[in-house]
């Protein structure tokens, strides 16, 4: 016998209604989930592991690319993403901050050869410089 199932668009009307309608459940079950969240996220860096090495295997993120195609790209960034990108930004200052100034410290702190006339090579040493110092910041992270 088969299985009998509402058809999608139904399904699809149900799920936003509901899902909609379930902001506050939504932000009553995330208060508290952080050191449990934490937890079992890092316990499943092995699960985590062999689930990239599989879809590195079977080329799924560029099948996944392909199959959204351009148009969703598009769409969604112009539509939902130009919506929330300047709350994103806004609620993220305070993380970006936290997150550039270790960076920030590492630029002001790394002396430089001193600058060649313009297009000499020599010039390329200071960028090496200061790629290796912030490369060695970013691992030691």
């Amino acid at each position: 016998m088969a299985i009998k199932v509402k058809d999608a668009g139904a399904s699809a009307l149900k799920f936003v209604q509901r899902a909609g309608a379930a902001g506050k459940d939504y932000q009553d079950g995330v208060a508290a989930a952080g050191p449990l969240w934490a937890s079992q996220t890092a316990a499943a860096q092995d699960t985590w592991a062999e689930a990239i090495q599989g879809a590195v295997a079977n080329n799924r993120f560029q099948k996944g690319v392909v199959k959204a195609g351009p148009a969703k790209y598009s769409t969604n960034a112009s539509g939902k993403g130009a919506q929330r990108y300047p709350s994103g930004v806004q609620s993220a200052g305070p993380a970006w901050s936290a997150g550039t100034q270790p960076y920030l410290t590492v630029i002001a702190n790394t002396n430089l050869p001193p600058r060649r006339p313009k297009g000499d090579p020599g010039n390329i040493q200071r960028v090496s410089v200061l790629a290796a110092a912030l490369r060695a910041a970013k691992m030691a992270q």
